[in-house]
C-alpha cells in the first residue's frame, strides 16, 4: 500500500508541475547542446527543412518492423532462384584416407576378378561387354594398359570362382487336394540336377522330370551315368492339411556347372508310412557324397514298396503335386524372388498352384588376394568408395545435389560384386550408407540420398545379422554423421541461409535425416548411449547462436567511438538480431520442429535476447550517467539514436509472443523501458520543438488556394500529419508502466494542445497582417480557409482520447492508485483538452470578428436604410437590400466553410445583426409604431433566413439572448403608455413572488375582500428589519398603501399609516378600506402597493422599500380572503425591495414619450423615489 501511495503522489506531483496551456503561447526555444560535459551554447534556430528531415527519419524508424517483415519476404523470394547454396564447412574438415597404390592394385584385381566371373542373367541396365567394363575400371583406378593386362592375365590364370546357390522355399498356394478331407500334406523335395551336355541336344526336352521314375525307365539305362544324378537332395518339413503351406526354409547347394546345371523341385503329398522324404533324410545322412545316382533306385524302390500295389495309376500312388525346373543360367544377377507355376511331369499329370522361391547365386570361393585377407563387407566398401568418388567427380551441374546414382558400368560391377560376395541386403545398405555418408563429409551430396539410405537400413534391419566389426563401423558412421550435422547446425546461418532456397531445402532434408536416424532401430541398437539427440541439437543451436552474436559484435564494434556512435552501432546489432529472429520464426523454427521436435525459435531467441539486454543495459547506464550531469543536454541526433534503439529493442521484445508460455517468463528485456525513462522525456521535448518548427514552416508555405477537394489549407494537413507521426511515436513506445504512461500521455496531450493553439495564433496573425488591400470576396475566402484549417486541427485533437488510449491509462492508474488516481487522470487530461478548445474558440472568434468587422459598414448602411425608410414603402422593399447582401455573403460562406464553421459564422452574424437592430430601436424610442413594425418584420425575415428551413441555425439557438431583449423591446415599443405601465406592474408582481429574503426587511399584512360590499380591507400589522435611514441608526417608518395602476383606479386615493419613530421593527395594526369592483380585480396587473418611507421633518421623506400584492390573491371568488371568514386568515409576509426604476426598459420607453402626460406623470413619481434613494 505504501508503494502505491508513493507512486500516486509522484504521478500527481509531476502532473501539477506540467506546464499550463495558457502559459505557453510561443513555441519553446529550439536550442540544444551536445551531449557532453561542456556548458550548453545557444545555437541558431534550425531551418524548417531540418524538421522535415527529422520527421522523415523518425517515420523510417516507425516503419522499421514493417520493413523488416517486407525484407524477410523479399529475402525468401530472392532465395527461390537457382542460387547454389554456400559451402558446408565445419570447424574441423573431414580428411579422407588416401588408399595406397598397392591397395589400389589389389582392389583393381578384385574388380577384374568380379568382371571375369560374372554369372546370371544381366538386367537391362547392366553392361554386358567386358571391354566396356574394363575401360571403366581403367578410369576409376587410373590404371595403365600394361598394368591392366598384367592383372587381367593373373586373374585368368587363377582358379575360377566356385559358386553356390542359396534357395529359400517360402510358401506355396492353391495346391491340388489329394486327401479325402479336401486337403493335402505337402512337402518339397529339391536338388541340383546335372545339366545336359551340348552333345545330347535331343535330351534337352526331357527336363520336366521327377526324382521318382518308373522302374522301367530307370532299368532301361545300362549305367549309373544314365540314371538322373542328384548332387544333393533336400526335403522341407511336411505341412499337414493345407493347400497353402508356408515353409520359409533355406538351403545351399554347391554348383559344379553354373552354366548347365538346373534346380529341380518336387512337391508331394505325404500319405505313406515310409515316405520319400524319410528316405531322402536317411540318404542325406551320408556325408561327403557328390553323385547320388546309385541311391536313387533305392529311394524309388522304397517308395514303390510302400505304395498301393493295386493302384492303377502311378500318379495316384505317388500323390504328386507338381514340380519346378529352373536352369541356373537363367537366374538374374540379383537372383529370383518370385512365384513359380507348378508343372506336371507328363501330359497325364494334373497339377495346379504356385510356389514362392528366393534364389541367389554367389561365390563360395574366390582366388584373389583381398578375398583371402579381408572380409567381403570391407572389400565391397573399398570398391564402392573408389567408384563413388569417381562418379561424383564426373557431376558438373549442381554436384551438391547429386542423388548418388552411378553409371551403368559402375552399377554392373557393384551389383556383381555384391552378389558374388554374398552380401545381404542389410549389409549392402550399411556399406552404401557408410560410403556415401563418409564421402558427404568431404564432398556434399543430396541429403535425400542419405535419408533414403537410412530408410533402407531401417527396412532391412536384423539385429542378429549385425555383429562385430560391422556393428562398430555402423556405430562410427552414425556418430561421425551426427557430429558433422551438429557442426553444420552450429554454423547454420552461414551454411543454410534463408537467401538460398536450395540451402533451406538441404537443411530441411538434413534435419529430417537426423531426426529419422535418432528413431531408427539400428541407431538405438548400435548407439545406445546417444539417446538424447535433441539435447545435443539444443546445445549446438545455443552455441551457434552465441557465436553468431559474438561475430556481430566483432563486426560492428559497438564499444568503439563516441557514445552516440556506440549506440548507433548497437542499433545495427539489434536490427541484425531482429532480422535473425524473424528468420528463425518464419523459416527455421518450422524446419526444426517438424523434423527433430526442437523449438529452435525459443532457444535462439532467449539466447539472443539475454545477450542484447546485457549489452544495452551497460550502454544505457553510460547514457543516463551523462544526462544526469548538470551541464549536459540531449542533442537531437542523440535523441533520435536513443529513440531508434528503444524501437529496435521493442521489436525484439515483441517476438516473445511466439514463445511458449513457459519460456515467456523472466526474460531479460521485460523491464527495459526503465532504462530509457529520463531519455524519452528529453526526446519528447525535442519532438515538440521540431513539431513547432514544422508548423511554423507549414503556415509560411500556405498557398492562397486550398488543395483540391478540400476546404482547409495545406498547413492544416501538415499539422495533422505531424500530430499523426507523433502519435505513432507514442504507439511505438507502448509504455507498459501505468504511472510513466500517464506522465507521458499528459506531456503529449499538453504538447498537442499547445501546438494546436500555436498554429491557430499564427494563422490569425498572418491574416491580420495581410488583410489590408484585400477585396471583400477574396478576404472572405481566406478567412474561411483559416477557420476550416483551425477546425480541421480541432477535430483531429478531439480523437486524442482514443488515439492516446486515455481509457487504458485510466484503467492502469485505477489498478495502481485506486479510484482517486483514475479521477486525477480524467481531470488532468480532459482539463487540457478543454482549455485547448477554449483557446481555439477564442482564435476562431477573432477570425470571425475580422469577417464581421469587414461586413460591418455595409450592414450599418442597410440597417440605416431600413430605419429611414418612409412609411409609404412596404417592408419587403425596405429589407430587400440587406437580404440581397446577406444572400451574396451566404453563397460565399456556404461554398467555402465546413458545416461547423458555417454555423459559427452564421451565429456571429445573427448576433451582430440583433445588436445593430437593438441599438437602432433603442436610439429611436417614442417614434411611430410603423417603425417598430418594420424592424419586427426585419427580425422575422432574418430569423427565417438564418434558419434556412432547418439547414442553418436552430430556432432554439437563435431565440435567446439579444433576440429576447430585442423582441421585448419591439413589443413594448409598440404598446400604449397604459400597456407599458401595466407591464411594469406585472413585472413587479412576478419579481415579488421570487423574493425569499432581502436586506430591506419585510412587512406583514392581512387583506380580505367583502364581495357584496365590493370592499377590500387592508390590515397593516407590522414590519421588521427596516433599513436604517437616519443618522442615529434607526428610522421613522410609515407605510403608504394604494391601488395600482392609477389609470385603473382613478378615484382611489393613496392611504398611509402613522409614523413610528425611531424603530426598525414598527408595529402599525391599522385598517384601510378600498372600493374594488370585479371589473378591477380581474386584471392580472391590478395590485396593492406597500411603500415604506422614512419620515423626515426637514426634507423629503426617504424611500425604504416597497412590496406589491396582486388583487387576484384576495378578491377572486373562492379565495379564503374573499369570504366572511377572511378576517381569520393568516397574515401575508411581503419582502421589501428597492430596485431602481431607471434600469427598466419600460421606464426608458415611457420617459421617451414626452408628449404623453400619463407616461410623464408615472415616470416623474418613479424618478422621485429613485432620487430619494440616491440622496441617502
Amino acid at each position: 500500500m505504501t508503494t502505491l501511495l508513493d507512486l500516486k503522489s509522484s504521478v500527481l506531483r509531476q502532473v501539477q508541475r506540467s506546464q499550463s496551456l495558457r502559459s505557453r503561447r510561443e513555441p519553446p526555444p529550439t536550442t540544444s547542446s551536445p551531449l557532453t560535459d561542456c556548458p550548453p551554447k545557444p545555437l541558431p534556430r534550425r531551418i524548417s527543412a531540418e524538421s522535415v528531415e527529422f520527421f522523415e527519419r523518425t517515420n523510417a524508424v516507425l516503419q522499421k518492423q514493417e520493413n523488416m517483415m517486407r525484407a524477410a519476404q523479399a529475402e525468401c523470394q530472392r532465395g527461390a532462384c537457382t542460387v547454389p547454396p554456400p559451402q558446408e564447412h565445419v570447424d574441423q574438415p573431414f580428411i579422407t584416407e588416401r588408399i595406397s597404390r598397392t591397395e589400389l592394385d589389389l582392389l583393381y584385381e578384385e574388380a577384374v576378378y568380379t568382371v571375369v566371373n560374372r554369372v546370371g542373367v544381366p538386367a537391362p541396365e547392366h553392361v554386358k561387354s567386358d571391354d566396356e567394363l574394363f575401360a571403366y575400371l581403367l578410369k576409376v583406378f587410373d590404371m595403365g594398359e600394361e598394368e591392366h593386362e598384367i592383372i587381367l592375365q593373373k586373374v585368368q590364370e587363377s582358379k575360377r570362382a566356385s559358386f553356390s546357390l542359396r534357395v529359400s522355399v517360402m510358401k506355396a498356394k492353391s495346391l491340388m487336394a489329394k486327401d479325402a478331407n479336401g486337403y493335402s500334406d505337402p512337402y518339397c523335395m529339391l536338388g541340383i540336377l546335372v545339366g545336359q551336355s551340348p552333345r545330347e541336344p535331343e535330351e534337352k526336352k526331357e527336363r520336366k522330370f521327377s526324382f521318382r521314375k518308373r522302374r522301367e525307365k530307370l532299368e532301361k539305362r545300362s549305367s549309373t551315368k544314365e540314371v538322373l544324378p542328384a548332387r544333393c537332395i533336400q526335403v522341407t518339413e511336411v505341412k499337414p492339411e493345407t493347400l497353402n503351406p508356408v515353409w520359409d526354409e533355406h538351403f545351399v547347394f554347391e554348383i559344379d556347372d553354373v552354366h548347365n546345371d538346373l534346380l529341380h523341385l518336387d512337391i508331394w503329398d505325404h500319405d505313406d508310412d515310409v515316405s520319400v522324404a524319410e528316405a531322402c533324410k536317411k540318404l542325406n545322412e551320408v556325408s561327403g557324397l557328390r553323385g547320388m545316382g546309385r541311391y536313387f533306385k533305392q529311394i524309388a524302390k522304397s517308395v514303390r514298396a510302400n505304395g498301393s500295389a493295386s493302384s492303377g495309376s502311378e500318379e495316384n500312388a505317388d500323390d504328386f503335386l507338381g514340380c519346378i525346373n529352373i536352369p541356373l543360367n537363367e537366374i538374374p544377377v540379383p537372383g529370383y524372388d518370385t512365384w513359380f507355376k507348378l508343372e506336371p511331369r507328363s501330359s497325364a499329370s494334373k497339377v495346379q498352384g504356385e510356389c514362392h522361391l528366393v534364389l541367389k547365386l554367389f561365390t563360395s570361393q574366390r582366388d584373389t588376394t583381398l578375398s583371402k585377407r579381408d572380409t567381403n563387407v570391407s572389400i565391397h566398401k573399398k570398391l564402392l568408395s573408389q567408384i563413388v568418388e569417381n562418379e561424383h567427380a564426373q557431376v558438373k551441374r549442381e554436384p551438391y545435389n547429386w542423388n548418388g546414382q552411378v553409371s551403368p558400368p559402375a552399377w554392373t560391377i557393384l551389383t556383381h560384386h555384391a552378389v558374388q560376395t554374398d552380401l545381404s541386403p542389410l549389409q549392402q545398405a550399411i556399406v552404401r550408407w557408410h560410403c556415401y555418408s563418409s564421402h558427404h563429409r568431404n564432398q556434399r551430396v543430396c541429403y535425400s540420398l542419405l535419408l533414403r539410405l537410412l530408410r533402407t537400413i531401417d527396412a532391412e534391419w536384423d539385429p542378429p545379422a549385425v555383429r562385430g566389426d560391422l556393428e562398430r563401423q555402423l556405430s562410427d558412421s552414425f556418430r561421425l554423421y551426427t557430429e558433422h550435422c551438429l557442426c553444420l547446425m552450429k554454423n547454420m546461418r552461414q551454411v543454410f541461409p534463408c537467401t538460398s532456397a536450395a540451402a533451406i531445402t538441404r537443411y530441411e532434408l538434413m534435419l529430417r535425416g537426423i531426426g529419422y536416424m535418432q528413431n531408427m532401430r539400428a541407431f538405438k541398437t548400435v548407439c545406445p548411449l546417444r539417446n538424447e539427440l535433441h539435447l545435443d541439437i539444443t546445445t549446438a543451436v545455443k552455441k551457434g547462436t552465441a557465436e553468431w552474436y559474438e561475430s556481430l559484435i566483432a563486426q560492428y564494434k559497438p564499444e568503439e567511438g563516441t557514445l552516440e556512435e556506440q549506440l548507433k552501432k548497437m542499433v545495427q546489432v539489434i536490427d541484425a538480431v531482429c532480422a535473425d529472429v524473424q528468420r528463425a520464426q518464419n523459416v527455421y523454427n518450422q524446419l526444426f520442429y517438424s523434423t527433430v521436435k526442437v523449438d529452435f525459435f525459443s532457444i535462439s531467441y532467449r539466447q539472443l535476447e539475454k545477450q542484447v539486454a546485457d549489452d544495452v543495459n551497460v550502454a544505457m547506464e553510460r547514457v543516463c550517467g551523462t544526462l544526469e550531469q548538470e551541464s549536459s543536454r540531449l542533442t537531437q541526433a542523440m535523441g533520435e539514436t536513443i529513440f531508434e534503439l528503444f524501437v529496435s529493442l521493442k521489436i525484439l521484445k515483441g517476438f516473445r509472443e511466439f514463445l511458449p508460455l513457459k519460456d515467456a517468463k523472466m526474460l531479460a528485456l521485460t523491464g527495459f523501458h526503465n532504462w530509457f525513462k529520463s531519455s524519452i522525456h528529453k526526446w519528447l521535448q525535442i519532438v515538440h520543438e521540431r513539431s513547432c518548427d514544422r508548423i511554423r514552416k507549414a503556415v509560411e508555405a500556405d498557398q492562397p488556394q486550398p488543395p483540391q477537394q478540400a476546404k482547409h489549407s495545406s498547413s492544416a494537413v501538415e499539422v495533422t500529419a505531424c500530430f499523426s507521426q507523433v502519435r505513432e511515436i507514442w504507439l511505438q513506445l507502448a509504455w507498459p508502466d501505468s504511472a510513466g504512461a500517464f506522465i507521458f500521455v499528459t506531456r503529449l496531450t499538453d504538447n498537442f494542445c499547445s501546438e494546436a493553439v500555436f498554429y491557430s495564433e499564427m494563422i490569425t496573425r498572418r491574416i491580420e497582417r495581410n488583410q489590408l488591400g484585400r477585396d471583400h470576396k477574396g478576404f472572405t475566402v481566406q478567412l474561411c480557409i483559416a477557420l476550416n484549417s483551425i477546425e480541421h486541427v480541432r477535430v483531429y485533437l478531439t480523437h486524442l482520447p482514443r488515439d492516446l488510449d486515455w481509457s487504458g491509462v485510466e484503467r492502469a492508474m485505477e489498478e495502481s492508485c485506486g479510484v482517486e488516481g483514475k479521477e486525477q487522470v480524467y481531470k488532468a487530461l480532459n482539463g487540457q483538452l478543454f482549455n485547448m478548445d477554449l483557446d481555439l474558440q477564442r482564435e476562431t472568434k477573432r477570425i470571425i470578428s475580422l469577417l464581421t468587422d469587414k461586413m460591418l459598414p455595409e450592414l450599418r448602411r442597410y440597417i440605416q436604410h431600413i430605419s429611414l425608410s418612409p412609411d409609404s414603402i412596404n417592408n419587403d422593399e425596405a429589407v430587400s437590400p440587406l437580404m440581397k447582401y446577406l444572400q451574396d455573403t451566404m453563397a460565399i460562406l456556404t461554398e467555402n466553410l465546413v458545416k461547423e464553421n458555417l454555423s459559427r459564422v452564421l451565429q456571429s452574424m445573427w448576433e451582430l445583426l440583433l445588436r445593430m437592430i437593438l441599438d437602432t430601436v433603442t436610439e429611436n424610442r417614442g417614434v411611430q409604431v410603423e417603425f417598430y413594425n418594420r424592424f419586427q418584420y426585419t427580425v422575422e425575415t432574418l430569423l427565417q433566413f438564418f434558419h434556412v428551413k432547418g439547414e442553418g441555425l436552430s430556432l432554439e439557438d437563435m431565440k435567446i439572448g439579444d433576440y429576447k431583449v430585442l423582441d421585448e423591446e419591439l413589443r413594448l415599443n409598440k404598446c400604449s403608455s397604459f400597456d407599458l405601465i401595466e407591464q411594469y406592474y406585472l413585472e413587479k408582481i412576478s419579481l415579488q413572488k421570487t423574493l425569499k429574503h432581502t436586506p430591506f426587511g419585510r412587512i406583514s399584512v392581512k387583506c380580505y375582500y367583502d364581495a357584496p360590499e365590493q370592499r377590500l380591507t387592508v390590515e397593516i400589522l407590522h414590519a421588521a428589519d427596516i433599513i436604517a435611514l437616519d443618522a442615529n441608526g434607526l428610522s421613522d417608518p410609515f407605510v403608504i398603501v394604494e391601488l395600482c395602476p392609477h389609470h385603473l383606479f382613478p378615484s382611489a386615493k393613496s392611504q398611509r399609516t402613522q409614523v413610528k419613530l425611531k424603530t426598525l421593527h414598527p408595529v402599525f395594526d391599522e385598517l384601510f378600506y378600498f372600493h374594488v369592483s370585479p371589473e378591477h380585480y380581474r386584471h392580472r396587473y391590478a395590485c396593492l402597493t406597500f411603500t415604506v418611507m422614512d419620515y423626515d421633518w426637514l426634507s423629503t421623506n426617504d424611500f425604504a422599500g416597497e412590496a406589491v400584492a396582486p388583487l387576484s390573491d384576495f378578491c377572486w371568488p373562492g379565495r379564503p380572503n374573499a369570504s366572511p371568514a377572511g378576517k381569520n386568515v393568516q397574515p401575508v409576509i411581503l419582502h421589501l425591495s428597492r430596485s431602481k426604476p431607471s434600469e427598466k426598459p419600460i421606464m426608458r420607453m415611457l420617459d421617451a414619450r414626452t408628449g404623453d402626460r400619463e407616461a410623464q406623470e408615472f415616470v416623474r413619481r418613479l424618478k422621485e423615489i429613485e432620487k430619494s434613494m440616491e440622496e441617502e
